[in-house]
This record gives structure tokens, sequence and C-alpha cells, in this order.
């Protein structure tokens, strides 16, 4: 997302057109919604059971928390270590709260490190100074609290921004951009590094396969932000490296030829390195329009293919991405950018592939003037609404974290009333494999707690509730879950029968436990 002038990437289209008590959405201890009745249809013998596809149990649900200028954390520069800590902890409980089972966070805005690095200095705005240590590493205190309540931990990085100010004597002396001149390109005020260059290639799957190494990372994610977007720096002067490495192809296209480079160079990295962590991009919404391309969208807008070189059809097709998340920042009714035109492209573009869809949400821009549709409470969820009829859609992500604080029109608290009544698992990608766990042994109720033996390998639970005595089904869907929880003890609310199942950290399903409950204390 575009993070800096109104922040996100629907500017450039309007100029060109602690553990066990958590539960992983509510808490472990409260009281889940009553669940429906098991019909006829749905008391089916176990491995014939039909899921009802109105109620998926598996959806991404998640928000970007955005670190550069400070947007969303920390609040300011120059914070205490531990107050640094009480605002992180204070947005990941309010995404617990919403039932959200993942974060994506700014840790690398611009060549620099939220995070202890031999290869890049910290970042500014910790500390409010380039390079200055902070006195602490953030990222593995940023991880553990996000896994203690049920979400996975993004990685955010931005491949080619290397410094907010092209003036690189304001840079820390070890900062690469710095030490490696030649590897950068001035662009307006500022500084990139030039994606043609397989010098710079090599020292960003570098930065991100550091990462992966020593943290317990669950995905790395890039941004819609690779050549620069344009008008925004006059002509990006990367002609000596075309020069070079051009053999023969028109400009345009070897400069997307870098950008594939390196998305598939990242892709390799990462899965090598650890084969469970994810790797995707959530590119600009627009791929190409039909004046374009006939087999692009019904829009517009600008062109992420002709104006940033950002080809999200090939990574697709190349099986480079675990998943797109397109920002589709525009509301419905929106002439040149429909909300209802794009996500049905996005969806046929992964249909038969196993790259997953997800969909960037404009939360930021609810309750503002930016189009009239955004003054009302019901366009975003009428977007949830829509997703539901393209089966592709596999969940979606909301900009930013701090709006998620605000609420604003009080569209969090409808959304989660309409749409996230009930937790969810986590979409499972099969090319990162993951193997599900033994099923919960030794499955008790003393009175209304449950509890089982901790399977090996298990990273939650997934516990479900049917109204009536034959639970055969009741894990077929998302309509009996009642929560995830991290430990093996859930406090139930109501009598039934209840199912838990073990989930290792791809959310790799077990068989299922049941038991009982008919009385409560």
């Amino acid at each position: 997302m575009r993070t800096a002038r109104p922040l996100l990437a629907a500017a450039a289209l309007a100029v060109v057109a602690t553990g066990a008590a958590y539960a992983y959405g509510p808490r472990a201890d409260a009281r889940p919604e009553a669940a429906e009745p098991l019909s006829k249809a749905a008391l089916k013998p176990v491995g014939t059971c039909v899921p009802d596809p109105k109620h998926p149990k598996r959806q991404l649900r998640g928000v970007w928390i955005a670190t550069v200028k400070n947007i969303d954390w920390p609040s300011r520069t120059g914070l205490s270590q531990a107050r640094q800590q009480a605002e992180y902890v204070k947005l990941l409980d309010a995404a617990a709260a919403r039932r959200f089972n993942a974060v994506f966070v700014q840790v690398r805005p611009a060549s620099d490190a939220l995070y202890r690095s031999s290869l890049e200095p910290w970042s500014q705005y910790l500390t409010g100074t380039p390079g200055k240590d902070p006195g602490w590493d953030p990222l593995p205190f940023l991880i553990e609290e996000a896994h203690k309540r049920g979400l996975e931990f993004h990685a955010w990085f931005n491949p080619y921004r290397a410094a907010y100010d092209a003036k690189t004597s304001k840079l820390p002396a070890s900062h690469p951009a710095r030490v490696n001149p030649g590897w950068t390109v001035k662009y307006g005020d500022r500084l990139y590094y030039n994606p043609g260059l397989p010098e710079v290639r090599r020292h960003v799957t570098k930065v991100i396969t550091d990462v992966v190494q020593r943290y317990d990372v669950d995905g790395v994610h890039f941004d819609d932000y690779f050549y620069p977007y344009p008008g925004e720096g006059g002509r990006f002067d990367d002609s000596a490296a075309f020069a070079k490495y051009g053999k023969g192809k028109k400009l345009a296209d070897w400069r997307r030829g870098n950008v594939n480079t390196l998305v598939a160079e990242v892709n390799e990295a990462v899965h090598k390195t650890k084969a469970h962590v994810k790797f995707g991009i959530s590119p600009f919404g627009i791929w190409r329009n039909k004046a374009q391309d006939p087999s692009g969208s019904a829009t517009s807008g600008m062109s992420a293919y002709d104006s940033i070189y950002a080809d999200a059809r090939h990574w697709i097709k190349a099986g480079s991405v675990d998943y797109v998340m397109p920002q589709l920042y525009w509301p419905r009714g929106f002439k040149a950018a429909d909300y209802r035109v794009l996500v049905p492209w996005w969806a046929n573009e992964v249909k038969g592939t196993d790259v997953d869809l997800y969909i960037g949400q404009a939360l930021y821009r609810v309750g503002t003037r930016d189009d009239k549709a955004w003054t009302k409470v019901g366009e975003l969820p009428a977007h949830l609404a829509l997703n539901k009829g393209h089966k592709q859609v596999d969940g979606d992500v909301y900009f930013s974290a701090k709006q998620m604080l605000s609420n604003p029109l009080g569209v969090m608290d409808r959304l989660t009333a309409t749409h996230y009544k009930r937790p969810a698992l986590l979409p499972l990608i099969k090319p990162r494999g993951g193997t599900a766990p033994a099923k919960p042994a030794g499955l008790q109720a003393a009175g209304a707690v449950l509890r089982w033996t901790a399977s090996a390998g298990a990273r939650g639970y997934a516990v479900y509730r049917a109204a009536g005595a034959d639970a055969a089904c009741a894990d077929a869907d998302g309509r009996r879950l009642v929560a995830v929880v991290s430990s093996p003890t859930y406090t139930t609310a109501e009598p039934g029968t209840y199912v838990v199942t073990a989930l290792d950290r791809l959310h790799n399903e077990s068989k299922p436990a049941k038991v009982k409950v008919s009385e409560q204390r």
C-alpha cells in the first residue's frame, strides 16, 4: 500500500483517472453465540459430510501494521521499550477481539530494520535517529505476542525503497545505499535501489532470508511498491543498467522482467530456508485495463503492469507467490475502478491455481469524503458480502491498524457482527505442506470445562459445538466453530456435544475428538 501521501494506491488512481488465556478470536472464557441446530441433511456419517459453502471455516482475516512514518506503530519515535510494547499489544488485542487471525507488520520500510541486523541499520521510526540502537530487538516480541493470540505474523518488506531522503550523507555510514552508491537511483526527493542490478536482487534476497532464518515468522510480504509510481519524480534513470543488461529487450519488458526475477528468487529463497513460510504480494488493484489488454479488467485507472512494471498475472501463472492480495481500495460503482468489476477479475486469475486470493480493503477511507460511498457504514461490509459470491476469495486484510482502533462510523463493530461472528481457521496453501497433528487424546468434561492432552506439533485447537447428540459433521464447516484456543482447555458456555481438533502452525486439522457436556457449573 502507498504509505506516503495519502498513504495508499487510491491516491494514484485519483490522479490518473499471554498464551493460554487467549482464544484465537474471542476469549477462551467468552460466551459463544448459540449454535444453529444441525439439519438432518447435515447429520451425515463421517466421511460423507457436505460443508455448507455459505459458512466456510477457513478464511484469512488480517490487518496491516505500518511502521513507516509511524503510521500505526510505534505511534511516534523515541518511546520507551515498555511504551512501544504496550502500544503493540493494544493493536493485537483489538485484532483478536475482532476474530482476526493474521497481522502484516512492516519490518523494513526503507532498507532499514525494526530488528537487529548486520545487513541494514536500525530504522529511524524506533528512536528518531537512523541507525540508533533502541536497546532491544523488537521482532521476537512482536512475533511471540502475535502467536500468543493465534495471529499469524507476516514480515512486511519494501524491496526497492532505499531511503526517504535522497541525500545519502544523512544515512548511517554503514547503510548499503551509502556503501554502494552505484546501486541507487535518485527519484524526486527519495532514493531507490535499481531493480535492474543483480547486486540489488542479491542484497534484498539476503536481507529477507536472514529474517526467515533467525526469526519465527509465518510469512514474507511485499506491498505494491516496485518501480516508483509515475509523476512523483520525473524519469527513473536506469539507462546505464538497461544498456548493460537489457539484451535487446524493450525497456518496459526488461523492467517487468527484473521485478519478476526478484519475486521468483525471493520465493525460492524463502521456501528453501523454511518450507512452511508463506510468500505473497499485495499489488495495486488494477493489473491492466481492457483498453490496454483485452484480457484486462473493465476499468480505466492506472495499470500496474505498464506504470510500475508489476505483473501479478505472471506471478500467479509462474506460481512464484503463495497468495496475491490486490488492494481494491475503491467502492462499488466507482467508474474508473468498480469493486464489483475487480473482484471477479482477480478471482478468475487465480482459478485453477495453488495461489490464494485475499482482498486488501480500504478501512482507512471509511468515513472520509474521498467518495460519497465511503461516508456510508455499509460500503465495506457490502464488499465482504460480494466476496462470498466468489469462492476463490479466501479472506480480507485491512489497511490499517490505526483505523481498526478508531473504528470509523462503527464499521468494525458491524463487520464483527455480520461477517466475523465466529472465529476462522487459516486457509490451507497446499505447496506449504504441513501435517495434521494427532487428534486430541483424553478429551473429557469436568462440568463446563473441557480438558485434553496436548497433541505433539499442535499450535492450537479448534472447538466446535453441536446442539444435538449427533456431532458427526460438526467440524465440516464454520457454523459450529466456537473457538480456536492455544492450550488444551476450554470453558463451555452451554450444554451440547463438543468436538475438538488439533491444528499445526498452518492449520492442517486433525481428526476430531468428541465429548458431551450435559451440565454447566
